[in-house]
């Protein structure tokens, strides 16, 4: 059952309440074609060719002017209590491709773009590229999901994209930390 505009706005609260520091890494995913999404215990990642295996390479949705894939977009983090407000595991939706879920406070007060986050030895910076959910969002969970996410981009609800400064291995269930913030103007 896809969420509805009260039942989102009513968690509003629980959601802005997340960590806003540390959390670990959940469900790490890569997406090897269109559709599909494959779940992993560990995936590499690097600066210069994305997440491993992951269609980012062939089909980006974000392109820079020589049509290479945009680095700013290798990598997607949902906040945890996002996504349990829109899917749960088990259910005939399909999960929303992020590249990991983290139990994160997203907006951009606390994780402006430029912010370092940290797991292991990969290090991602989060991008000034705001998620603001696709169509495919919709169709999933919703014109009352999607107008949700799309209504407060400073709290960035659909989550971060970041690019990847430090290649290494991301390990499910491992810490990730804010490990810098840019300095406020």
């Amino acid at each position: 059952m896809k969420p509805d505009r009260p039942s989102l706005d009513a968690a509003l609260p629980l959601v802005l309440a997340a960590p806003k520091d540390e959390s670990r890494i959940e469900y790490l995913c890569y997406r090897p074609n269109f559709g599909e999404r494959a779940f992993v215990d560990r995936l590499k990642v690097t600066s210069a060719g994305g997440v491993e295996n992951c269609r980012w390479t062939k089909h980006p949705w974000m392109k820079l002017e020589d049509g290479s894939p945009d680095p700013r977009i290798q990598v997607c983090i949902i906040p945890r209590r996002v996504l349990d407000l829109v899917w749960k595991d088990g259910d005939d939706v399909v999960h929303p491709g992020d590249t990991f879920v983290a139990d994160f406070e997203t907006s951009e007060e606390n994780m402006p773009a430029g912010t370092l986050l940290k797991s292991g030895d990969v290090v991602l910076r989060v991008s000034d590229v705001w998620n603001d959910a696709c169509t495919k969002w919709k169709a999933r969970y919703g014109v009352d999901a999607l107008n949700w996410v799309r209504d407060r981009p400073e709290l960035r609800l659909r989550g971060l994209l970041c690019e990847i400064v430090s290649d290494g291995e991301l390990v499910n269930g491992a810490p990730i930390s804010v490990i810098e913030r840019p300095a406020q103007a």
